[in-house]
């Protein structure tokens, strides 16, 4: 028997899709959902479909601020312009879309601290550029940071391992916790010299007495999986091995794979595989399996179904 994975799965959360021709559409979780429904007879009952469930405006409170909730809430009602500098478009319903997402991330982290799951795994999540008062990158909530800050102040955990393998920095997280040393962040990204958001160098490190507590790896343009594994090795294990995390969260972004629209990396689906199960052996090892997942970016579909698969069936395998 598996670890039992639960996967946000449902019509709602196809709700956070921008108007085309924006990359960031319903299609993407769409090919997911196909590819593991295709594998899911083959896994042993191990994947539970968990439904969507809006977050509130409590939830939203526990990071962003309460002016630019409004905000988006106003954007949404009228439904159009943009949400940030160009990248972000307001639609109708867009603010109940990303209660969706927010909510349906949430649901998973209650459910794996009750243990009624091992794992789990939000396909639309990850958004993790949006600050706490502005959207970014496509990402007008960000469930990420929001989770993070569930589980300091309503769970009472110690300490969080956040680990981000998206092509672009996961700079929303990154910085809002820059200072908190209960938030260790390990973020691999496309150099930001060379891709949004620009940030996220290697000598930024945290400050007072987070110092230590965050590390950013970056890759020039053409890196693949073997630049990836070799940095892991010399670099993140080190990171990996003076944490104690409570709880972990991976952003699986998948835009790093080769033949990707937006980026200029080459990895495969291997990378998400490697990580999913080398961080899935950390959280058995240390926070007794509590470990979720989220999307992240990812713009060709065939690539997102792999990535994301390769994700779910390595958290599905018992360490």
């Amino acid at each position: 028997m598996g670890c039992r994975v639960g996967v946000a799965w449902g019509d709602e959360l196809l709700q956070y899709s921008f108007p085309e021709p924006h990359p960031f559409r319903r299609e993407r979780a769409l090919a997911f959902y196909q590819r593991l429904a295709n594998l899911e007879e083959g896994m042993g009952g191990s994947i539970i479909r968990v439904k969507p469930e809006q977050a509130s405006v409590e939830d939203l409170l526990l990071f962003h601020d309460a002016g630019y909730i409004d905000f988006v809430r106003r954007k949404s009602e009228n439904g159009y312009g943009y949400l940030d500098y160009g990248d972000t478009p307001a639609f109708k319903g867009c603010y109940e879309a990303s209660l969706y997402v927010v909510g349906s991330t949430l649901k998973l982290v209650r459910l794996i601290l009750d243990g009624v799951l091992d794992h789990g795994f939000n396909p639309v999540g990850g958004l993790h550029h949006a600050r706490r008062g502005s959207a970014g990158g496509f990402c007008i909530f960000n469930d990420a940071a929001i989770a993070i800050e569930y589980l300091l102040k309503k769970a009472g955990l110690n300490e969080i391992l956040y680990v981000d393998i998206d092509a672009h920095h996961g700079d929303g997280v990154f910085y809002s916790f820059y200072s908190d040393k209960r938030v260790r962040i390990l973020d691999f990204h496309q150099n930001g010299r060379t891709l949004y958001p620009g940030t996220g160098f290697e000598h930024e490190r945290g400050v007072g007495e987070a110092v230590g507590t965050k590390l950013n790896i970056t890759f020039l343009p053409g890196a693949g999986t073997e630049e990836f594994k070799e940095s892991w090795t010399t670099m993140a294990e080190k990171f990996l091995k003076e944490s104690n995390p409570d709880f972990i969260i991976l952003q699986a972004g998948a835009d790093g794979l080769a033949g990707d629209p937006l980026t200029g990396l080459n990895y495969d689906e291997e990378v998400h595989e490697f990580v999913a199960s080398r961080l899935h052996e950390l959280a058995h090892e240390k926070c007794g399996g509590r470990m979720l997942a989220l999307g992240g970016g990812g713009y060709n579909l065939d690539n997102v179904a792999r990535a994301w698969t390769a994700i779910v069936k390595a958290l599905v395998t018992r360490p």
